[in-house]
């Protein structure tokens, strides 16, 4: 119960507050006791599917924590919140509609708080862009991690081998990811080509400038030992949970188009994904269960090919959720298999 308290008590904190503001904004909205009730159940259904869709965030952002200095870890759980909560559910829906309709931000928000259905059509007119964006980021996230030379536990032993044997090709990863680009750049209808493959190229420069930019910034750090590693990768954490968050974004106007109510069911979300990103890093469990970290690069691979997937096809967020769920739940039930044959 202690533990349960230490590392989730935020969080439950967060989700009182929370629930209670989506009630206040149903009954704002509908001046009756159903309305409001409607709008807490939708609260609570968003806050599962964003824990559902970033479980896999949690493990890969404590496998870059569990390297940083405690510093940069506790500005990464602060800072990393809000900018969470309130860049990713608030502002950058919003930098879509600015962008997508050439409107300017308090127009947008305005757009928002008083024509939901059509700020929630130009989020939808630019989810090509935002899929190619965040597949392409993934992918190379996933890939660096496999393709790693270093890398020294293998669960799905035979693939990942060969992926590792390939780490001395320098920019090998790159080259994947580019030409599963074009391969959908072909697919796709000549309409949407164009969007589709300025987005993925943006989304591999976007991950190769925070990697340049993050040695740059570390590099230069490096006088004061405690910043050792803080900079970059709190960098680099922003933008990773950045991709994580497009599709549980797009994903929730399925399920109301009220801005302020997303916001506080996927912020909810999001902060019982830092709860347990503290957990994994505190209580070194990637450490005591060997293949979980596998289990969750797996996940993000294929996050990343249902994003450019989701270019040509409706694949329901219940999806994505359960098939990462399920490489993760395998690795972890290997792990134990493992903890059992060597209990040393």
């Amino acid at each position: 119960m202690k533990t349960t308290i230490k590392y989730f008590g935020g969080a439950f904190a967060f989700t009182f507050v929370g629930l209670i503001l989506a009630l206040w904004l149903g009954w704002s909205f509908s001046q009756n006791i159903r309305g409001a009730v409607g709008f807490l159940l939708i609260a609570a259904i968003l806050a599962v599917l964003e824990i559902s869709l970033s479980f896999d965030n949690a493990i890969v952002n404590a496998n870059r924590l569990k390297d940083m200095s405690h510093k940069w870890q506790r500005r990464f759980l602060t800072w990393g919140i809000v900018i969470a909560v309130f860049g990713m559910r608030i502002i950058f829906p919003l930098l879509i509609v600015v962008l997508a309709a050439h409107i300017d931000p308090l127009e947008a928000l305005r757009l928002a708080a008083t024509q939901p259905a059509e700020y929630a059509r130009i989020i939808g007119s630019a989810h090509v862009s935002i899929a190619a964006f965040g597949g392409a980021f993934l992918m190379l996230v996933a890939l660096s991690y496999f393709m790693d030379s270093d890398k020294d536990v293998d669960w799905i032993a035979a693939l990942e081998r060969f992926l590792r044997a390939c780490a001395p090709m320098r920019g090998i990863e790159v080259g994947v990811v580019l030409g599963v680009v074009m391969l959908f750049t072909w697919i796709l209808p000549p309409e949407t080509e164009n969007t589709f493959l300025f987005a993925a190229v943006a989304g591999v420069v976007t991950f190769l400038g925070v990697e340049v930019l993050g040695h740059v910034l570390d590099r230069a750090s490096m006088a004061a030992e405690a910043a050792k590693g803080g900079v970059g990768a709190f960098l680099y954490l922003e933008v990773l949970d950045a991709s994580f968050s497009f599709d549980g974004v797009i994903g929730a106007f399925a399920l109301t188009q009220n801005l302020f109510l997303i916001a506080i069911g996927l912020g909810i979300g999001a902060m019982y994904v830092r709860s347990m990103t503290i957990m994994l890093v505190e209580r070194n469990t990637l450490a005591q269960f060997r293949y979980l970290e596998n289990g969750a690069f797996w996940s993000v691979l294929i996050l990343s090919l249902v994003m450019f997937a989701q270019t040509l096809i409706h694949v329901p967020e219940a999806v994505t959720g359960l098939l990462g769920a399920t490489l993760i739940g395998l690795a972890f039930i290997s792990s134990l298999r493992y903890r059992a044959r060597h209990p040393q």
